[in-house]
């Protein structure tokens, strides 16, 4: 959307000096709007990352389970308390991990950026709804000094050597999980992935072909389909930088 709205304003200066290059710049920003809102391209970006790590046998017992932070929103007027936000469901996974005994200790790694909401480390949200989900406290090890996934895995790593933990169970969005298997790999951990939040199932891939309705509408662009689109090229892009600076 940034770069559609940048090529417009490109366009109403072209516009304005009556430049012949001004349908160019709608022509782009038209491309990017469709292109990034067509439900097989973001689909298929989605799931070029979320599909890398599908858990194929159950999943193996491990010292500790670590859930990344990114799933709530603080408590703050008018919020009655903790919210769950998209990827939510990360909490949940990393609570029904411990009760079914994949792991005796939870570590909840997230701090929060000032100018980015604000409110509580992401890691006392992650506690307080984890408790209210039957999950001792006494079980939870918050670390709140995370600012990005390189930080939580340097953090987390600190956390294991001090507490003799070998393995965890990696909790967070399958979108995601590329690039937090990635830089946890890198460091030496004995992480599995354990990604929950998927954006791409079977399901929606079956959607377009199931009635005439369905084929016409996935060609139109919705907001939906910008959402995984943006989200999809954020993780390519955080891949590429954090190649660039030796983390992965």
């Amino acid at each position: 959307m940034g770069a559609t709205c940048l090529l417009l304003i490109v366009a109403l200066g072209l516009w304005w000096v009556k430049s012949k290059w001004t349908p160019v710049a709608i022509g782009a920003a038209l491309i990017i709007l469709f292109v990034s809102g067509n439900n097989g391209i973001s689909h298929w970006l989605a799931q070029s990352l979320e599909w890398q790590n599908i858990v194929k046998t159950e999943l193996p017992t491990a010292d500790a389970i670590v859930v990344l932070g990114g799933g709530t929103r603080s408590q703050a007027y008018p919020r009655p308390d903790v919210d769950f936000s998209d990827a939510g469901d990360r909490v949940w996974y990393g609570a029904n991990l411990y009760h079914a005994k994949k792991a005796p200790k939870i570590i909840v790694s997230g701090g929060r950026i000032s100018w980015m909401g604000a409110g509580d480390p992401e890691s006392a949200d992650l506690t307080k709804l984890l408790v209210k989900m039957g999950v001792p406290e006494t079980d939870i090890i918050p670390e709140g000094d995370s600012y990005n996934t390189h930080d939580n895995a340097v953090n987390v790593q600190k956390i294991l050597k001090k507490e003799h933990f070998k393995t965890i169970l990696l909790v967070t969005s399958a979108m995601h999980m590329p690039r937090s298997m990635a830089i946890f790999k890198h460091l030496g951990m004995n992480a599995i992935a354990a990604p929950t939040d998927y954006r791409v199932s079977q399901l929606e891939l079956d959607e377009p072909n199931r009635q005439t309705e369905s084929i016409i509408l996935s060609f139109l662009p919705n907001e939906e389909w910008f959402s995984l689109t943006t989200q999809a090229i954020r993780e390519y892009i955080g891949l590429f930088v954090y190649k660039l600076k030796g983390w992965l």
